[in-house]
């Protein structure tokens, strides 16, 4: 008897656990929520748009003008969003954004417009979306948060970002303000057939122009500067060296910012300082180049002025790549691996610099301490 009493309570343990559990969200099955959606859900085109997160997109062009959206997504305790971009990237998008707490208490949607890549540059409020009054509605369901809205527009822009945000912050008044993401995924979604492909269309081209700019200008301009200055003793390697990476620097830097100017035509962003800083490091590597095959001979009388604008234009060049190259990764949004990456990158350089320079000092002292003490005794000799 007891036996069976705790066969009997196991098995309702385990029937409790099983009807308790989340329903998962799939196309296979058809839309079933206990409330109704404020509009017609009968016709909705289905396709899983985020494997990983598993993110679920409903869409239906509802009429010539109208057309419909259900996302449906895992309540990460936080936000999630839909965005419309222009170009495949996050600046200058526009998203519709949902949240409801996992513990039900309180929730809304809003529209936010993506002026730029940090928190206070997503406007709530703001947006190229014109939504459909009283169109939009969010809910959670089996842990599943559904978000519904409609937009007034002949065709959506293809490229959609997806994200949801860190858990348990939520936007709130006054100003519902969106924090960092924790992650998000771009697609490119095809209307017409239902076929979505990841990644943004300019990624590789995004890619490269960092990379490239990264080895020209903020990497091999440096190595070729400190080889210059501090092992001049290896006469004539220095200056093979010197001349071999600072070309090979030139080159790939003037091929990264020719792909940042075509990045940049296709994207359609605002980056005028980023670009504006390009420019100017641009000019100042062609000017080392024209100082190159200008360059005076050792015994002239103008060698010492050509020495100083070579090497001060040649500090200055460093400086704002280097700060631009800062300033690119964090517009891009690659996150910290590239910032720490490149950071620790300078900050090896930086040591190699305070080493090399201390020593050279130490070097410059002792030879004019020796001449001094040589110059001594023949000075003594000559008197007697």
């Amino acid at each position: 008897m007891k036996a069976s009493l705790r066969l009997l309570f196991i098995i309702s343990f385990l029937a409790s656990f099983f009807l308790a559990s989340p329903e998962a969200d799939s196309c296979t099955s058809n839309l079933s929520l206990n409330v109704s959606i404020p509009f017609d859900t009968t016709n909705l085109h289905c396709l899983t748009v985020w494997d990983a997160q598993s993110f679920i997109l409903r869409y239906y062009q509802t009429s010539p003008n109208i057309w419909s959206f259900i996302l449906s997504a895992p309540n990460p305790n936080s936000y999630i969003a839909m965005g419309f971009s222009p170009n495949g990237g996050m600046m200058g998008s526009s998203a519709i954004v949902g949240w409801i707490s996992s513990s039900g208490a309180g929730g809304g949607m809003k529209q936010y417009y993506l002026t730029g890549p940090t928190p206070n540059q997503v406007v709530p409020d703001r947006g190229n979306l014109k939504v459909l009054t009283n169109s939009t509605f969010i809910t959670s369901q089996s842990s599943r948060l559904y978000m519904a809205f409609q937009l007034d527009t002949n065709q959506p822009l293809s490229r959609l970002i997806y994200a949801f945000g860190p858990n348990g912050v939520f936007p709130s008044a006054p100003s519902f303000a969106l924090t960092q993401h924790q992650d998000k995924v771009s697609i490119t979604l095809n209307y017409a057939t239902g076929s979505s492909a990841s990644g943004s269309p300019y990624m590789n081209l995004k890619r490269s122009h960092g990379v490239l700019n990264i080895l020209g200008w903020g990497i091999l301009i440096i190595m070729g500067a400190i080889v210059a200055r501090y092992f001049r003793e290896w006469d004539p390697f220095w200056f093979y060296f010197h001349a071999t990476v600072q070309s090979l620097g030139f080159v790939l830097g003037v091929i990264g910012v020719i792909s940042g100017l075509v990045l940049n035509n296709q994207l359609h962003i605002d980056v005028s300082l980023h670009k504006a800083l390009g420019i100017i490091i641009l000019v100042l590597g062609c000017l080392q180049v024209l100082a190159i095959i200008l360059r005076p001979g050792k015994e002239s009388k103008i060698r010492k002025y050509w020495n100083w604008y070579h090497h001060n234009v040649g500090r200055i060049l460093i400086i704002f790549a280097v700060f631009n190259t800062f300033y690119g990764l964090h517009l891009g949004g690659e996150g910290s691996k590239w910032f720490l990456a490149y950071g620790v990158t300078i900050a090896v350089l930086v040591i190699i610099v305070v080493i090399l320079e201390i020593r050279m000092r130490i070097i410059a002292r002792k030879e004019t301490r020796s001449k001094e003490t040589s110059s001594f005794p023949r000075s003594m000799e000559l008197a007697y």
